[in-house]
């Protein structure tokens, strides 16, 4: 178990304004995607998510309608599963219409990158500006979208 004292570096590293922390992991054609290669987008969620998560699939309808809104603007969008089934983690990317990047370690909670951002709970997100800086953590449905659009306008 980690320390509170780690636990409380971990989320001061990640915090609002702080840079982002790269990690690489396989995605879905098992090539290794590092998300420095996806950092550069004027707007870049990482969405941390699963197959097998209720709410982050109740929330998938409103991320895609606002990545389609977006995406010819600027906004990308770099899903990291949680998930350890790779079939059942390929099969919500296609029934959810997830068209964007999309990785996992297929290690469940022990996701490395979940751990590099102190994620305790998902859905879980984060949004880096195009250097890769940490300006917004955890927004949702509305809240997202009027993010997203004043970064853009």
């Amino acid at each position: 178990l980690e320390s509170l004292y780690d636990r409380v570096l971990v989320l001061k590293s990640v915090a609002v304004g702080m840079p982002f922390k790269d990690f690489e992991q396989g995605g879905t054609d098992d090539s290794l995607v590092k998300l420095s290669s996806k950092v550069g987008a004027k707007v870049l969620l990482v969405d941390f998510w699963a197959s097998w998560c209720g709410p982050c699939r109740a929330e998938n309808p409103n991320i895609v309608a606002i990545y389609n809104d977006y995406k010819d603007k600027g906004f990308d969008i770099f899903g990291v599963s949680f998930d350890t089934n790779r079939d059942k983690w390929i099969e919500a990317i296609a029934a959810d219409k997830l068209t964007w990047s999309h990785v996992s370690d297929l290690k469940g909670w022990g996701n490395g990158a979940g751990k590099l951002y102190g994620v305790q709970s998902i859905p879980h997100s984060i949004l880096l500006d195009q250097n890769g800086t940490i300006i917004a953590k955890n927004l949702r449905g509305q809240e997202l979208r009027d993010k997203v659009a004043e970064l853009l306008q």
